[in-house]
């Protein structure tokens, strides 16, 4: 697998489970592209099928973003989608974040950061590193101004102004290791305004200080986390490789791994009080009514490879898949 295979592998991690693991194994690779695609992504009729990664609310708008810079847009709690206006580059988004309903921001392969101001009709470029082959995988702002984004090898930037300039932060090595180079695959907050990284090695990342410096927490897992989530009262949850899925309920300090009945890696989650709802791969959907303590486990008929999910205004999941937007699911089994 070549170098540039590696990078797409990492930032679609959540739709091949078999990719990662080959991205993992790190042959010997030729060279990035020289000339990578940097053009305005194409308005395209079969957009609600496109590969997607990861979602987020614009008030009551949904906000969808994936392959070859495709973002969607519903008004009409996810029955139905079109695709943004304008977006100028055509590259994997891995990540979006919405600080109100106007005010947002995309990341993705090459280091690249958009920013809408319209509720996602049109995005304006504000950061993009042809020359590093280092993409984003998840980005949170608390406001209007700050913001964080995280990515490969240990990448954190941070912003004051709304995007336009990004410093970045230097990591310090975890306990035993020699430098910072770990992968931070997944962004999520809690209400506190403290911000937290899923990364490999189950590590997840924590900053008090909006991103300006970090301490690490060991899980006891020893794979990667591709997702997490932050629910009340200091209850995190972290999922990822094989059905992995850790729960604290002291905002990140002590971790205890939950049973999740599957070996289908986990790829997204969301929740609104003591709901929560994790998608994955094969068709998985795990939901929860107790804040994650415990899952009752679906998979789909279709066993569609899900990469993100969201709950609208009025609670109701939308699922992200490689194919685009899916129905609620058709169960197959549960138990």
């Amino acid at each position: 697998m070549n170098k540039h295979a590696r990078l797409l592998c990492l930032a679609t991690a959540a739709v091949s489970l078999a990719a990662v693991a080959a991205a993992a194994a790190g042959s010997a690779t030729p060279a990035l592209p020289t000339h990578p695609i940097v053009e305005a992504a194409a308005r395209v009729p079969q957009a609600a099928q496109a590969g997607l990664l990861a979602s987020a609310r614009a008030g009551d708008r949904l906000v969808a973003v994936g392959e070859r810079g495709i973002i969607l847009l519903s008004d009409d709690h996810g029955q139905h989608f079109r695709q943004a206006r304008q977006v100028p580059l055509d590259v994997t988004l891995t990540s979006v974040s919405f600080a109100d309903e106007r005010h947002g921001w995309a990341v993705g392969q090459w280091g690249a950061v958009l920013a809408t101001d319209d509720g996602g009709e049109t995005w304006q470029l504000r950061r993009k590193d042809t020359q590093n082959d280092r993409p984003l995988f998840g980005v949170h702002f608390f406001d209007t101004r700050q913001g964080v984004a995280v990515g490969l090898w240990s990448l954190v930037l941070v912003t004051e102004d709304g995007g336009v300039n990004w410093r970045e932060v230097k990591l310090p090595p975890p306990d035993g290791a020699k430098k910072a180079d770990l992968n931070l695959l997944g962004l999520f907050a809690d209400e506190h305004g403290r911000v937290y990284a899923a990364a490999e090695r189950g590590m997840v990342l924590r900053s008090e200080d909006r991103g300006g410096t970090w301490s690490y927490a060991a899980t006891g897992y020893r794979g990667s986390f591709w997702t997490g989530l932050a629910l009340p009262d200091g209850v995190l949850l972290a999922g990822g490789l094989r059905g992995s899925l850790y729960r604290s309920i002291d905002d990140g300090r002590t971790w205890e791994r939950v049973e999740t009945g599957s070996r289908s890696s986990l790829t997204a989650m969301t929740g609104r009080g003591q709901t929560v709802v994790v998608v994955g791969l094969d068709g998985l959907v795990l939901r929860s009514s107790d804040a994650g303590a415990t899952f009752h486990r679906e998979v789909r008929a279709d066993h569609a490879a899900l990469t993100g999910v969201m709950l609208t205004a009025r609670q109701k999941p939308v699922y992200l898949s490689r194919q685009g937007v899916v129905a609620e699911p058709s169960a197959s089994g549960s138990n």
